[in-house]
């Protein structure tokens, strides 16, 4: 099967093809092929380091998007055990696009939120593409509540593009349950810890990414809008968003330089599909260190500090 080559890596690919082509070839008969070989190695090594030393945000928006990156799902397996998923929002229906589950990590029992999207055409259909429909956000937030009610914090994984944005979505109330969520969030008293692991486009990413802690991946973004909608908003043209990507203050960095996140993960060169398990023993390091220092915080204290955070956010003059 093909590997899946982003738009910036086509130079680093085209190398490697040829290499892969050179190691075909037979060594024996023609001996000066060592030479060549090992020159070419050298040359990708070089553009590997080149490409990955400082991406763009628009390069690194690619990088999260990647089909073969981890998801919710699979961070669920690696770093929990015990795991019971809750389906429906006993209202309407079950959205596939949102995962709600109890589980266990490290001997600590989690009520466990994220934005689910598929591993192949068929499973992106039917979550929808990770984009949540109004019960996909309503069954976050009855899982809120219940982790509230028997004292179990919360972990969720960002990774959506947005809310569903069609008609039947705001027939059903979606602007209303992002906001719901909103005040869920801002209010709850239990812990909650947000892991941004792919995308996090605007209220879809909100509706279940705001808590005590924001820890980012790398490679993750988390912004109002996707570089194409904000793209094509401000220039009329969406194939301007690697222009738009930049002034959006979207990635990991950004959001720890302007005092949003908390921590960044950090990926291996090429992002956390070429490595996946040391991205897991991250996330599950991180994410256990941040359960402890929370779990002792009166939850007063805790809401408050959380208010604290909302009111935080933005830079104003009068």
């Amino acid at each position: 099967m093909a590997r899946f080559v982003m738009e910036f890596e086509r130079p680093l690919a085209e190398l490697e093809e040829k290499l892969a082509e050179l190691k075909r070839l037979d060594i024996a008969v023609t001996p000066e092929l060592a030479d060549e070989i090992s020159g070419l190695e050298a040359e990708i090594e070089k553009l590997h380091e080149t490409l990955y030393a400082a991406l763009s945000p628009w390069e690194k928006v690619q990088v999260s998007r990647h089909p073969e990156r981890p998801k919710t799902q699979d961070y669920v397996e690696m770093l929990f055990d015990d795991v019971i998923e809750l389906h429906g929002d006993r209202a309407f229906g079950d959205d596939e696009a949102i995962m709600t589950a109890l589980a266990t990590l490290d001997g600590r029992r989690c009520m466990v939120i994220g934005h689910r999207k598929g591993k192949n055409t068929k499973e992106n259909i039917k979550r929808n593409f990770g984009s949540p429909h109004p019960e996909g956000f309503r069954k976050a937030r009855r899982a809120m509540k219940l982790a509230e009610k028997f004292g179990l914090p919360v972990v969720t994984f960002i990774d959506t593009q947005g809310a569903f944005p069609g008609l039947e979505a705001e027939q059903r109330g979606q602007a209303w349950a992002i906001a719901e969520n909103l005040a869920t969030l801002a209010s709850l008293r239990t812990p909650v810890i947000a892991v941004g692991i792919g995308e996090g486009g605007s209220g879809g990413a909100l509706a279940i990414g705001f808590g005590d802690r924001l820890i980012m991946l790398e490679n993750a973004y988390y912004s109002v809008i996707t570089p194409e909608a904000c793209a094509s908003i401000i220039f009329k043209d969406a194939t301007r968003a690697p222009e738009a990507a930049p002034c959006l203050a979207m990635t990991a960095d950004d959001l720890m330089r302007l005092g949003l996140a908390d921590e960044i993960i950090r990926e291996p060169r090429g992002g956390a599909h070429r490595d996946p398990a040391s991205v897991f023993a991250s996330v599950a390091r991180v994410v256990g260190e941040a359960l402890g220092q929370l779990a002792g915080v009166p939850l007063d204290e805790l809401v408050e500090e959380r208010h604290r955070r909302l009111e935080a956010i933005g830079v104003y003059d009068e």
